[in-house]
């Protein structure tokens, strides 16, 4: 399990990658994940799927847990910076959130399932919906470390059906990334207790399962 000092506060691209990959030194890894489409998270994946297959690292079990918003609502963000229509929501905004979030989970499952075949590694990958926009990601590292960002939201141009839309958007992989370890002091252990608590608690109540289809 992740050890030591609090990593520094880092961009998510930067940081998490080197926390998910000390995890999963553990013969028991755990990884719960909540956040707007997956993408940093299956980037960060990539350095300790490398390692399994050089054989470096081989974890006897993985399990991992990813709570991201339902299809069904209207987000908070991404939205049009042009306003919404009928329904509360941009349709093609809404679409190309949804198109990222579906491959991001498809991409992230298909290369940690691969292990059960390649390294027979007992793999569990798992997704469940939130009602709501979450403004904050957090990843949580078995019982050891909470890693927490916020989104923040900014207005920026994008290229949506071969034409530049301005959005209201997040780049959630430029977030910064603070770290919180347990045994750290009695901040950082509750801080990582807490969230624990918080994100059981939405897996077990308002979350609703997930296909990751369009």
């Amino acid at each position: 399990a992740p050890a030591g000092a609090p990593a520094p506060p880092l961009p998510t691209t930067a940081a998490l990658a080197p926390r998910i990959t000390a995890a999963f030194a553990d013969p028991h890894v755990r990884v719960d994940a909540l956040c707007l489409t997956a993408v940093s998270l299956t980037l960060a994946l990539g350095e300790p799927l490398r390692q399994i297959h050089a054989g470096r690292l081989k974890p006897a079990t993985i399990d991992v847990r990813v709570l991201v918003p339902s299809r069904n609502i209207p987000l908070a963000f991404p939205v049009s910076a042009e306003g919404r229509g009928r329904g509360g929501r941009d349709d093609a905004v809404h679409r190309r959130w949804l198109e990222m979030r579906n491959a991001q989970g498809r991409v992230l499952r298909h290369n940690l399932l691969s292990l059960r075949a390649t390294h027979d590694i007992d793999v569990r990958v798992t997704f469940r919906a939130l009602p709501f926009t979450p403004p904050v990601k957090l990843y949580l590292l078995g019982r050891a470390e909470a890693l927490f960002a916020y989104y923040t939201v900014g207005r920026r141009e994008e290229e949506i059906d071969h034409a530049p839309r301005p959005l209201y958007d997040a780049q959630g992989t430029r977030s910064v990334l603070f770290s919180f370890t347990a045994g750290a002091g009695p901040r950082d252990t509750a801080f990582v207790g807490q969230s624990r608590l918080w994100f059981d608690a939405l897996w077990g109540t308002i979350s609703s399962e997930l296909t990751l289809t369009g």
